[in-house]
């Protein structure tokens, strides 16, 4: 008996629909497709959050100092005249970040594997590529699924089936985060 489900693809085609099915299952909550790569897709993604839940505490807290440009009321940046030069006037901020311990950032980086980079565009500004923003979906995982599934061991999907398919009669499930 094989190990995982062809799809009717070669390997290369089968892991990226799978690495975008995933991303998509993650980023959205939610994918709408046929049962067999539902059943694939179902696989990699409860991996990935029991990955999130068991690495979600794994960091600690670390303040460091920034150079921050400093900005008047408009949000533009402050010049000042040195030298005959106008250059940023910048002041320091002390910021906290978490500090990845290496379990984590191992277990980021074996979820950054399989995830695609997502770029989240605002209808109000679509088209123009300043207003666009890069999504983190590891951060997603460990703060978002990783404290709401920390009580259950398994069982993050739930697979409803909806009708067949008109063309060719495969099942189209609903894939969904519980």
């Amino acid at each position: 008996m094989a190990k995982y489900r062809k799809l009717g693809r070669k390997s290369d085609q089968r892991k990226a629909l799978l690495r975008g099915q995933v991303t998509s299952l993650i980023y959205n909550g939610k994918i709408v497709t046929t049962e067999a790569r539902a059943k694939e897709v179902r696989k990699i993604a409860e991996g990935l959050i029991a990955l999130a839940v068991r690495e979600k505490d794994n960091y600690e807290t670390v303040t460091v100092d920034a150079k921050v440009a400093k900005k008047d009321k408009d949000g533009k940046r402050v010049k000042e005249v040195v030298d005959g030069k106008k250059v940023t006037v910048y002041e320091t901020v002390q910021k906290e970040i978490k500090k990845d311990k290496p379990s984590r950032l191992h277990a980021r980086r074996q979820m950054l594997k399989v995830l695609y980079p997502v770029t989240e565009v605002p209808e109000e500004a679509a088209g123009r590529k300043a207003n666009t923003k890069k999504v983190d979906l590891t951060a997603k995982l460990f703060d978002e699924y990783g404290p709401k599934y920390e009580g259950r061991n398994g069982g993050y999907t739930r697979i409803v089936k909806i009708a067949q398919r008109k063309g060719d009669a495969a099942m189209t499930v609903l894939l969904e985060l519980v």
